[in-house]
């Protein structure tokens, strides 16, 4: 065999070198591309205790890095997010467009058989009525003056007012048509006499209407004077009344001769009241009835004076009807 030259054996030799060189690069390469594990590269010292070598407590170690090599991370986990509903959202409500309102015709007042001037009142004098007086005669007890008293109208020629109840027109018709006969006017004083004011509205329609019933039964028509019982009103019941279709008349002064002998009065001072406020448009309260305990009747006996005196002092006698 031929012998290899010195210069051949460095050929060889370096052909080799580059093999195994070639082949380190080779592994270098793959040992690279593999994923490394969670300890520390082989190589790399980890000490147990945190221990610097001088002594002192130092940071944890931390890996040394390799050249060509991935650095080793812990792998994070982490809950998924909890995701909490918001509750739904109602749609908005939408109203319909609500039209306007018609606009309210005004109410016509209403319809009463009276002058309107008089509505809201409770007449005290005949307003506008000059020298004149007006005789009335209220009838809610018994009929005990009443003979007497249309007697003395009578040859007097004057004419009065009488206010009826409903439970005085049924029990005394004959006394209603001897009213009407002789050319008297009548009124209506309520069914039972109640004071008003303490009365509901349709409690004061029933009381009115029912009078008004009676009277009209009994032959006469009491529409459209009303006195209240008692005298007892206010604008409420006032109103009532006029919604009713009357018109409420006072007195500008009361008799008192219904408190009789027995309460000191007697039929002189019976005609000096109505004399004393003697006025134009006076109207004078009297009664038919005598007084329940000594049974006098002294508005009736103090008639024909009270007549006399009146015109002597240039005065003359209207029924209500003068305010229509």
């Amino acid at each position: 065999m031929r012998p290899i030259s010195a210069w051949n054996r460095r050929v060889v030799a370096a052909v080799l070198a580059a093999v195994l060189a070639a082949g380190a690069i080779v592994l270098a390469v793959v040992l690279s591309a593999r994923p490394q594990s969670g300890g520390p590269p082989s190589g790399v010292s980890t000490s147990s205790s945190g221990a610097s070598p001088a002594g002192g407590t130092s940071a944890a170690p931390t890996a040394t890095a390799v050249p060509g090599t991935f650095e080793a991370t812990s792998p994070v986990t982490s809950e998924p997010p909890v995701v909490i509903p918001e509750p739904p959202v109602a749609p908005p409500v939408i109203q319909p467009p609500v039209p306007p309102e018609p606009p309210v015709a005004p109410q016509p007042p209403p319809a009463v058989p009276f002058p309107r001037a008089l509505l809201g009142q409770d007449l005290e004098v005949l307003p506008g009525a000059g020298r004149v007086v007006a005789l009335t005669f209220d009838a809610g007890a018994n009929s005990a003056g009443l003979p007497k008293i249309l007697q003395a109208l009578a040859n007097a020629g004057v004419p009065a007012s009488f206010f009826l109840t409903g439970n005085w027109a049924n029990a005394n018709p004959a006394g209603v048509s001897a009213m009407r006969a002789a050319g008297h006017r009548v009124g209506n004083h309520s069914m039972t006499h109640p004071g008003f004011t303490g009365l509901p509205d349709d409690g004061i329609a029933a009381e009115v209407r029912g009078a008004e019933q009676a009277i009209l039964a009994a032959g006469a028509d009491p529409t459209p004077f009303f006195r209240f019982p008692f005298g007892e009103r206010d604008a409420r019941t006032i109103a009532a009344v006029n919604n009713l279709g009357y018109v409420p008349v006072r007195w500008t002064v009361d008799t008192l001769g219904w408190k009789g002998t027995s309460g000191g009065f007697t039929a002189q001072l019976v005609a000096d009241r109505v004399l004393s406020a003697l006025r134009p448009g006076e109207i004078v309260l009297m009664h038919i009835g005598s007084n329940p305990d000594d049974g006098t009747t002294l508005d009736a006996d103090a008639l024909p004076q009270i007549i006399d005196r009146v015109r002597q002092a240039g005065y003359s006698f209207v029924t209500l009807d003068s305010l229509l």
